[in-house]
């Protein structure tokens, strides 16, 4: 109602919306009025950024397109569209989801300023995914290097349910000429690799790999080709190769690797196994909760097993990749008991019985079951029967609202305990001589339980993945930790090879896909040749 208030003091007859369409500006710093003047250079490490001066609000060229709907009814059906041309070609064209910007910003602003590209900060903002989404769809093509006109034009557009949509006139544009340069030459003589060292159980090697082609990986990663890798590790035959930092990180840098925390909450059911504080995976629910006191209850949920939350396979209405999923995980966060959540959610009956959905809430119940079950709760024990074998003594949880070692993920340690952690799992859960986690555990986890919708030949096994690798006319087949921002411990089956990568570009839609080409382009080919 204020916000009718308010368009009703402003408003003026649709019929005075200017005809001039508003200019649009570029500029390579937020929260300035200058325009880029002269032909601008766009690199790895470029920013870029919009300033749209509109004659109206968004709010009344949405009613111009239909007069008799009312206002709370165009914000909801409506938004900007965005077009950008490459040398006066559309390239990719875009209507913006209704949920942003702001409401309150639709009805007064009249001046849009956001960034295009923001490399030192990128947010994961709506603009910058706009401009991820138009690379994806034609601008990367486009966009070859030397000289290039880029255009941006917005329009308002209406989803009418009756009529479909409806697209207004002009209502600004700017262009900008571009030197593009987005493929630095790296000179390999003046690139040097890291000398690795010995650590804490980690013995080192210079190696024998393809150094020029790391020399490649790293001067790129340098030149911002692929942005926010923190680190690189590489064991080999059980020795540490490669050690490479990037963006202010070292080997003491502890790194939120985000769920590859999940996997630990694997291992640590497998210790727990070991030691007869639970008897199986095949353990239910109902043997650690009163589920009936818990909103819909079943029978399917009583029945649950340990190991459906260990395959992301459970009957819970919980699907991380489901933004419309009441147990996604961004509805548990806000709770005050995760645990509660988790064990509320209904069952979903539409999707086939055993079918993989990621899931988070029930790896933080997995968590919660060997809290209640394992001597001086989770932490404690996992410090104790995980890490201080492995001499990993420098890490830190993160928690549920109850307290708990959050196993949903988050734990921060080093790049080369994230190593050692991989290289116990290569080692059939053997580390220097001791067998810290039992080899069937091993053998169980690093099985293909179950396969991933959508995904060709990916499979899941015991809260880690599961592909193939094709490198020189070889396969090559790894078990592997994932984590949001682009972390991974890949542990490879085939060969004695274990590589982690940190990353934290968080939210960012080229976090994994870079990844994988520095797997596939640099990485495997340089150390499996």
């Amino acid at each position: 109602m204020r916000y009718l208030l308010f368009a009703l003091c402003i408003g003026l007859p649709f019929s005075t919306l200017s005809q001039n369409p508003g200019k649009i500006i570029f500029t390579s710093q937020p929260g300035v009025n200058v325009a880029i003047s002269a032909t601008y250079l766009l690199t790895p490490k470029s920013d870029l950024f919009f300033t749209a001066h509109m004659d109206s609000p968004l709010v009344r060229y949405l009613q111009a397109l239909s007069p008799a709907m009312d206002q709370e009814t165009v914000l909801k059906q409506g938004n900007y569209q965005f077009s950008l041309y490459v040398d006066n070609r559309l390239c990719y064209q875009s209507n913006l989801h209704p949920g942003a910007p702001s409401a309150a910003a639709k009805i007064k602003d009249t001046v849009l300023s956001r960034p295009l590209i923001n490399y030192k900060a990128a947010s994961a903002s709506w603009s910058e995914y706009y401009w991820m989404r138009f690379l994806r769809n034609g601008g990367d093509s486009a966009l070859t290097e030397g000289p290039h006109l880029l255009r941006m034009e917005i329009r308002p557009y209406l989803n009418d349910p009756v009529k479909g949509i409806k697209t207004g006139a002009l209502i600004a544009s700017g262009e900008l000429p571009l030197m593009v340069d987005r493929k630095p030459f790296i000179d390999t003589a003046k690139i040097v690799l890291n000398t690795p060292a010995p650590y804490n159980g980690l013995t080192a090697s210079r190696g024998n790999f393809d150094r020029n082609t790391v020399k490649l990986l790293k001067g790129n990663i340098e030149a911002g080709v692929f942005p926010k890798i923190t680190s690189i590790a590489v064991i080999r035959k059980g020795q540490l190769i490669i050690e490479e930092y990037f963006n202010g990180s070292g080997r003491d840098s502890t790194h939120d690797v985000r769920s590859v925390g999940k996997s630990f909450a694997g291992a640590i059911t497998g210790l727990a196994i070991r030691d007869g504080y639970l008897r199986s995976t095949e353990q239910p629910l109902s043997d650690f909760y009163d589920l009936p006191a818990f909103a819909n209850y079943s029978t399917e949920k009583a029945q649950t097993p340990l190991k459906a939350l260990l395959t992301m396979s459970s009957p819970f209405d919980g699907d991380d990749n489901n933004d419309q999923s009441p147990g996604n995980e961004e509805n548990m966060y806000p709770t005050d008991n995760w645990v509660k959540f988790a064990l509320d959610l209904p069952v979903n009956t539409a999707r086939p019985a055993g079918e993989w959905h990621y899931f988070t809430a029930g790896v933080v119940v997995l968590g919660d079951v060997l809290h209640q079950r394992v001597p001086g709760g989770l932490e404690k024990y996992a410090d104790h029967q995980l890490f201080r074998p492995l001499g990993i003594t420098r890490y830190q949880w993160q928690y549920t609202p109850q307290g708990v070692a959050n196993t949903a993920g988050g734990i921060r340690m080093n790049t080369l305990d994230f190593a050692k952690f991989g290289w116990l799992y290569q080692q059939q859960g053997r580390w220097q001589g001791r067998q810290v986690l039992p080899a069937g555990w091993v053998q169980q986890t690093f099985t293909r339980h179950k396969n991933i919708p959508g995904r060709q030949e990916e499979y899941y096994g015991y809260l880690f993945w599961n592909k193939t690798f094709q490198v020189n006319g070889q396969t090559y087949e790894a078990y592997y930790c994932s984590g949001n921002g682009g972390n991974y411990i890949l542990v490879f089956r085939n060969t004695p090879l274990v590589i982690v990568i940190t990353a934290e570009a968080y939210n960012l839609p080229y976090a994994h896909p870079q990844v994988n080409t520095m797997l596939q382009q640099y990485l495997l080919p340089a150390v499996l040749r």
